[in-house]
């Protein structure tokens, strides 16, 4: 190796080790957080009502994983949000009810750290976990079960029943709502905290020299601008700010009433292929690239565009151990299922 190129990549790296405050400070000056380690901190976000308990997390796990919460008995909010597949499907558009995909094209976004949006869905309709349950549950493409069909299938099984009252008290009523908070109350818990966080708590290796790199690359070119906060996203935006989606003719999604889409979270981000909210874009190099050209107006190089994904590396979290549930058995009484 020559002696000049080995002098070149001592001197980044020394700028990089050396300019680590700064960096740091930049991503913070970006409006980039690190999920909470304390303990208190993080249940004023996750639980700010303190309704969180361990039966109710318990109970709602069950039902995340619950097949008979939808009209077939064959799918469950894990079938589009599967957590051993980074809380995705891994398709361009959502499967539902006999075979059909999501009338607009609408590709399923991770559940893993979906509490620290600011809203729920594409179109942001649902501010919170436990409204945006029912909605996948009643969708004819989706679950598409009749809020009735839902409340008789778990009344129908005593287990539920019992695990209900010892989570709520004897007094519960077992309605919709009440079913579908609690697998909302069980999302609550699925955070991934990453070395991005220990970095932005101050660790300062835990980040290499080249996601530093890309990491500062991230904030230079705007990247941040929409994807900020713990989630590195969701929260509203309008798109196509500077140029047209080159997809824009896959599904007829516009956003909502006022052309704003929920930026995606880049948390665990090189586990949730494909991209953009039609699964356009399998390649998340490409995806970054397109960023810039319809959101920043900017030319993202190849160079550019793969230092960028080599901080995205650095978003892969530690994922919560899930141990699938033993469901109970239906009964005489639950409802069969309907697949016609």
């Amino acid at each position: 190796m020559k002696f000049s190129h080995i002098l070149t990549m001592s001197v980044l790296a020394s700028s990089l080790l050396f300019g680590k405050t700064t960096i740091l400070e930049q991503s913070k000056k970006a409006g980039l957080q690190a999920i909470p380690t304390n303990d208190s901190e993080l249940t004023k976000i996750i639980d700010p009502n303190h309704i969180l308990t361990t039966e109710k997390v318990e109970l709602g796990k069950k039902l995340f994983f619950e097949p008979r919460l939808s009209k077939s008995s064959l799918i469950s909010c894990n079938t589009c949000h599967n957590l051993a597949t980074g809380g995705v499907d891994g398709l361009a558009a959502a499967i539902g009810d006999k075979w059909t995909a999501n009338p607009h094209h609408l590709n399923s976004p991770t559940v893993y750290n979906a509490v620290f949006y600011d809203a729920q869905f594409w179109d942001g309709r649902s501010h919170d976990l436990e409204d945006q349950a029912q909605g996948p549950m009643q969708a004819t493409p989706e679950m598409a079960s009749p809020k009735s069909l839902v409340v008789a299938r778990i009344n129908s099984i005593p287990e539920y029943v019992a695990a209900f009252k010892k989570a709520y008290g004897e007094n519960v009523k077992i309605d919709f709502t009440t079913i579908t908070a609690t697998i909302g109350l069980f999302e609550r818990t699925l955070i991934t905290p990453s070395r991005f966080d220990d970095f932005l708590n101050g660790k300062e290796d835990a980040l290499s020299v080249n996601e530093k790199e890309g990491l500062k690359l991230f904030i230079d070119k705007g990247c941040a601008s929409c994807h900020n906060g713990i989630a590195l996203g969701g929260s509203m935006q309008p798109f196509e700010i500077a140029a047209k989606y080159k997809f824009a003719n896959i599904g007829d999604f516009k956003g909502d009433k006022n052309n704003m889409v929920k930026t995606p979270t880049l948390r665990n981000i090189t586990q949730t292929a494909p991209y953009f909210h039609n699964g356009a874009i399998w390649n998340l190099a490409d995806a970054v690239k397109e960023m810039g050209s319809t959101q920043l107006g900017i030319k993202i190089s190849d160079e550019e565009a793969a230092k960028i994904v080599t901080f995205f590396n650095a978003l892969e979290g530690k994922k919560p151990t899930i141990v699938y549930p033993q469901l109970p058995k239906s009964t005489n009484k639950t409802p069969k299922p309907i697949v016609n």
